[in-house]
């Protein structure tokens, strides 16, 4: 969708109430993307109690904390593990989730505004973010997450991104997985077969985020072989693109967590692994060097 818009040329300002919103605001020559964009003295944002100041304290030179994350992909794994670090660490959170027990779940915790929808309907997804000023989103899923042949993977986090540019939300973390992009050399060949229709996917979203939103204050993570235990807190965020190992899910949502509060993220591209942990694809014992989130 976004490549076509691209490629347009801009048309004449219009009020028809069925035109695709990202095609009104190219048209309206960016004004309401370029507002979203302005300087932010004039507006007020919400400072959390000195008691509550944590990781997301001083968020981009601003001073101020993310007060409203929205997080998709909130239910299980990564991003339900994200969820709980984000409340601890002094914001609110806004979830998307598919069903009714997620939204159960999730509204049983204070600070979490659960949102039954699904992450393939475009006006699900905006009308839920509409008022948040961060992005985290760890959609994923492989053949289970397929709609009418539709991944997850890419348009679900794509919707996510679009939303987050009409909504004029500058900051994004996307997590993905190592194996796609320029980490695909780093993954071991008869992994990357099994999983190279989802890396595809998930590349494909990378793509729109890197290619089409350069206004953005994007991050994107790649996680590992992701492992179900306590977190060990040895992982670490690297720009080595050969960087392979596993981690821990605890551990990835972690580093997300701290990731989003770094200015040194700012449009870079991490892998996440744990060199502590013993990992068959890595069994060569490569070590990487740590990227400075401060």
């Amino acid at each position: 969708r976004i490549t076509n818009l691209l490629s347009e040329k801009r048309r004449p300002t219009t009020t028809n109430s069925t035109m695709n919103p990202i095609k009104l605001v190219l048209a309206a020559a960016g004004l309401t993307v370029a507002s979203a964009f302005a300087p932010t003295a004039l507006v007020t944002r919400v400072s959390p109690s000195p008691a509550r100041r944590s990781a997301l304290y001083m968020v981009q030179g601003q001073g101020d904390s993310y007060k409203k994350v929205f997080v998709a992909g909130g239910s299980k794994g990564v991003g339900r593990i994200v969820v709980d670090k984000l409340l601890s660490a002094g914001s609110e959170v806004v979830a998307l989730v598919r069903s009714d027990e997620a939204v159960g779940e999730l509204s049983a915790l204070e600070g979490v505004t659960a949102i039954k929808g699904d992450a393939f309907d475009y006006k699900a997804v905006e009308g839920a973010m509409d008022g948040c000023d961060a992005v985290i989103t760890t959609l994923g899923g492989g053949h289970d997450s397929i709609d009418e042949g539709k991944w997850v993977d890419y348009t679900g986090n794509s919707n996510v991104i679009e939303a987050a540019g009409i909504l004029g939300v500058t900051r994004v973390v996307l997590v993905t997985s190592i194996g796609c992009g320029t980490s695909k050399d780093a993954t071991p060949p008869s992994v990357y077969e099994v999983l190279k229709d989802v890396l595809a996917q998930k590349q494909k979203a990378e793509n729109v985020l890197i290619k089409y939103y350069t206004n953005m204050n994007w991050t994107i993570i790649r996680p590992g072989g992701l492992v179900s235990e306590a977190e060990t807190k040895k992982a670490i965020l690297t720009e080595d693109t050969m960087a392979i190992g596993s981690i821990h899910r605890a551990d990835v949502a972690n580093l997300v967590v701290e990731a989003l509060s770094s200015k040194n993220t700012e449009k870079k591209v991490l892998s996440a692994v744990d060199p502590s942990i013993t990992s068959a694809a890595n069994t060569e014992g490569r070590t990487s060097e740590a990227f400075a989130l401060a």
